[in-house]
């Protein structure tokens, strides 16, 4: 049984014991035994560990970890500390200068923003060594499915950034009219030219919480 140690135990309570959450784990410990799987196993489900689920005020959405050496820590976008920030994390720091002025930070641990109520969630939540997207069909998707379904359902305003076309697939998931939605193109170099530069999602972001009275993200990670 996972444990994560805050109220999201009680909200997925009825996930683990279903019949796809059993085939994965049935997979999972298959691969873990016989392939190089990232995260490590412990820090599968990081992002809802570092975020509960009454603390949420912001989602981002990512696609699957990264597949290479010490990289991946269960949370999207971020690496553990001291590994070099991929090409993706370096245009998020791009955007977030251009959009609030903070210079990039030290290294491309993420954790500041988790502790705030940024839920950094990857819709697969594990991989295969250098094989991007190798774990999509072993029914990650449907458990993110129904974090965003809890999430959908709750009365205090969310924002959802959604970058790039997987995290835009879930947009028909969130139809509750009180949060906001925040789309645009995936960081990657491949796509970061045809609008995620530009898109001001953080300033946004903090906007809508404020707005709301909801206390805005420090989104500089040179004060963690």
């Amino acid at each position: 049984m996972v444990h994560l140690d805050n109220d999201w135990d009680d909200i997925l309570a009825g996930e683990f014991s279903q019949e796809y959450y059993k085939r994965i784990r049935y997979w999972l410990k298959k691969e873990y035994a016989e392939q190089t799987i990232y995260p490590p196993m412990h820090d599968i489900f990081n992002a809802l560990r570092y975020t509960p689920y009454a603390a949420v005020k912001a989602v981002i959405l990512g696609q699957d970890p990264y597949h290479g050496p010490g990289q991946a820590h269960g949370l999207c976008f971020s690496v553990q500390p001291g590994v070099q920030p991929p090409p993706s994390l370096q245009n998020i720091f791009k955007e977030l200068h251009s959009d609030l002025g903070i210079d990039p930070p030290q290294n491309g641990t993420l954790t500041h923003w988790a502790q705030q109520g940024v839920l950094l969630l990857n819709t697969t939540l594990t991989v295969r060594q250098g094989c991007a997207n190798s774990h999509k069909n072993l029914g990650w998707t449907t458990f993110t499915d129904h974090v965003i379904d809890k999430l959908n359902d709750r009365d205090r305003p969310i924002v959802f950034l959604l970058w790039g076309g997987n995290a835009r697939s879930k947009k028909t998931r969130i139809t509750n009219p009180q949060h906001l939605v925040l789309e645009c193109a995936h960081p990657s170099p491949l796509s970061a030219y045809n609008g995620f530069f530009g898109c001001k999602h953080f300033s946004r972001c903090n906007a809508f919480l404020a707005q709301n009275g909801i206390e805005p993200i420090d989104w500089d990670l040179n004060h963690a």
